[in-house]
């Protein structure tokens, strides 16, 4: 095996295990940030704000961060954003320790402009990987999740007592001690040089690249397929306490749906060279519409868990496919223009639906926050099924 390929597969493996770390932090803090913020507020229809401003705050940062990325190079600007989340949970442990809820949203914030920076994990192992091995490097990276979809719920429940009587401020202390092993981490990664953004900086106009199918294709996958999952994964936890389960239920059921979403990594870049990309996405939306189906039928355990380990596979496909898709739709000199555009998009949708998550769980209830799966799968659907018929055929080239 050839140096350069050893470097390739280390490079994939360490930007695995940050993910594992950044995933494992994200999935404690959506075990307890709905129920931190409904003990924090007075308003319980405000629980979910804190987690909204997050996303928020990940939506706006996503183009400054691909472009300081470009100024700078993945490595410092990973290195920036473990710092800033460093300071926000921090933060928020402190908010917590003052029972300050609005110091906890701008807390809140701030961990989400660090999630923006390692959202781009994903796309730096497909500029490390060549053409054939973009998409299971990929698939490959969220495979770190798993380790993520364990620690995370687990860690959870260990440290929600830790300064007990004040419940969730050891959740984000742990998390800070994540981002300093990640911030240690990172260090190692060897990005490749690329002089194509010195050479043609600008590309193509933007808009040019947005009118093609395949970049459709991708923005609609990764919002929806991104969005619905959070929309659901936000209220799980305030439906499970509205239906009498305690923390630990909650942090099972999460910790489930989280391996869920990752542990087809394994596999997702397998299935989508044998299948192609959009087959890959229609199966994702397929697994959605059970999970509806499923949350709908009932409020048992039972229900809980095979609901969300549906939502959290059809998430993988639908975001895995999408991400895949979307490199097929730029020049090396157009990936930070094209890569922050569709995480605008992507974590906009996300904003939004996570403000409307707790909102909806509040006034309406469990049944109309997954009847809301409905109308955005079957839009991917009559949008995948139409580029089929085009011209353009969605697979990965070799």
């Amino acid at each position: 095996m050839s140096g350069q390929s050893w470097q390739i597969k280390i490079n994939v493996l360490i930007l695995s295990f940050c993910l594992a770390m950044a995933m494992t932090g994200a999935s404690l803090i959506v075990t307890m940030a709905a129920l931190a913020g409904q003990s924090l507020a007075v308003d319980k229809s405000l629980a979910t704000l804190p987690i909204a401003s997050q996303f928020t705050a990940t939506m706006l940062v996503t183009i400054p961060a691909s472009f300081l990325m470009s100024k700078l190079g993945r490595r410092v600007g990973f290195t920036i954003g473990q710092f800033i989340g460093l300071f926000g949970t921090a933060l928020a442990a402190y908010s917590i320790f003052i029972m300050s809820f609005w110091l906890f949203i701008i807390a809140s914030a701030l961990i989400g402009a660090h999630n923006s920076f390692w959202q781009y994990y994903r796309f730096a192992a497909a500029e490390v990987a060549g053409p054939e091995f973009k998409a299971k490097a990929i698939s490959y990276v969220l495979a770190g999740g798993v380790l993520a979809a364990i620690l995370g719920p687990q860690i959870a429940k260990w440290s929600v007592d830790w300064f007990s009587p004040i419940l969730f401020m050891g959740g984000y202390v742990a998390v800070s001690v994540l981002n300093i092993i990640t911030i240690l981490v990172i260090q190692m990664i060897k990005m490749p040089l690329t002089h194509s953004e010195t050479e043609n900086p600008k590309g193509r106009p933007l808009i040019e690249i947005m009118r093609q199918p395949v970049f459709i294709g991708a923005v609609v996958s990764g919002m929806f397929g991104y969005g619905i999952m959070t929309l659901v994964m936000t209220a799980t936890p305030l439906a499970m306490q509205f239906c009498g389960y305690g923390f630990s239920d909650t942090a099972t059921i999460i910790q489930l749906h989280a391996i869920a979403m990752f542990s087809p990594s394994f596999i997702t870049g397998h299935l989508i060279k044998r299948f192609g990309v959009s087959s890959i996405i229609i199966v994702g939306v397929i697994l959605n519409l059970i999970c509806m189906a499923v949350n709908m039928a009932g409020v048992t355990f039972f229900d809980f868990m095979v609901g969300l380990i549906f939502l959290g596979v059809g998430w993988n496909f639908m975001f895995v496919g999408g991400t895949t898709l979307l490199t097929e739709s730029y020049k090396a000199n157009e990936r930070s223009k094209v890569q922050a555009a569709n995480d605008f998009i992507v974590f906009s949708t996300v904003a939004f639906l996570s403000f409307s998550s707790g909102l909806i769980q509040e006034v309406l209830g469990w049944f109309y926050v997954n009847i809301m799966i409905l109308l955005p799968m079957v839009i991917t659907l009559c949008i995948i099924f139409w580029l089929n018929n085009s011209k353009k055929q969605f697979k990965i080239r070799p």
